[in-house]
């Protein structure tokens, strides 16, 4: 999962290429090292040094931290099974593993298909999110048709477009378009219908750019960071992997807003939503139907 940093398009070798940060400052690439899946031809590059810790996985912290990502929704796809929930929560449970899928894939790799399998599932599973939140207030097996239309025009027109262009910035500002329909679908929840939810809602918003923040770091101040981990002890070193952190921050705010999303729908629907936590730290959403006694 990711959001900016360009690289030429076409592959060239891993120890001679130049890569451009955010503010369009070269970066030394003296630090990265050949592996087993060649030279990146991966239009995007991250901070992260190649093959420092393994010769299988390029950028390993970046690939490792997406854990967060399959494990925890794949839980809370079967959990919504078992409460015989809505499908649609289901898909988008799945959608986010797919997405921390496809991000494993890329990093692990650095290669333009796996690039594709991280990129796209984001348009895919933002639009059922979108879909999701916007219908949470609608009866029970009703379907809008008409969203559902037009979220998959947007999805086949952003992926149609971007395999012909290849230009990151698209893909950026069309799921930016995504977020933003939901942070205001989100605000007006919270402020209008359930203010009892804000904590829930904006944990989710503030995790989420938090982890923006950090990707921005890591890409500004990345010759700095590189430089500053060739003097750290190998295990502190990692902390400063702040793509990892936007892996693991924005991971946590995505499956946060499908903690929202499904607590709305299922209130709405009367059933009786609380969040546990597992272990004493992982939030799900428990739910009690409204036959039971």
């Amino acid at each position: 999962m990711h959001l900016l940093r360009l690289r030429p398009s076409r592959p060239v070798p891993s120890l001679s290429r130049t890569r451009l940060a955010v503010s369009g400052s070269a970066m030394a690439p003296a630090l990265d090292r050949p592996g087993y899946w060649g030279p990146p031809s991966s239009t995007l590059e991250w901070c992260e040094e190649n093959y420092a810790v393994s010769y299988y996985i390029a950028e390993f912290w970046n690939t490792v931290s997406n854990l967060i990502m399959i494990l925890p929704p794949l839980f809370g796809a079967i959990q919504t099974v078992k409460d015989g929930l809505e499908t649609r929560y289901v898909v988008a449970y799945l959608g986010l593993t797919a997405v921390g899928l496809g991000s494993w894939c890329f990093h692990m790799t650095l290669q333009y298909e796996m690039q594709l399998l991280d990129e796209l599932p984001m348009i895919y599973s933002c639009s059922v999110f979108v879909y999701c939140l916007y219908e949470c207030f609608k009866n029970r097996n009703s379907y809008n048709y008409l969203l559902l239309v037009l979220l998959v025009l947007f999805s086949f027109i952003v992926t149609t477009v971007y395999l012909r262009w290849k230009e990151p910035v698209f893909h950026q500002v069309m799921y930016a378009v995504l977020v933003s329909f939901l942070v205001l679908r989100s605000v007006y929840i919270v402020t209008w219908v359930h203010p009892f939810l804000r904590g829930l809602a904006y944990t989710s918003l503030g995790v989420f750019f938090l982890g923006f923040v950090l990707w921005n770091v890591d890409n500004i101040f990345c010759s700095t960071w590189r430089a500053a981990r060739q003097k750290m002890p190998p295990v502190i070193g990692a902390v400063t992997q702040f793509h990892a952190w936007w892996h693991i921050l924005t991971g946590l705010g995505s499956y946060l807003h499908i903690l929202f999303s499904l607590y709305t729908r299922t209130l709405f629907l009367k059933y009786r939503p609380k969040v546990k936590f597992v272990l004493g730290m992982w939030p799900v959403i428990m739910v009690e139907s409204p036959k039971r006694k």
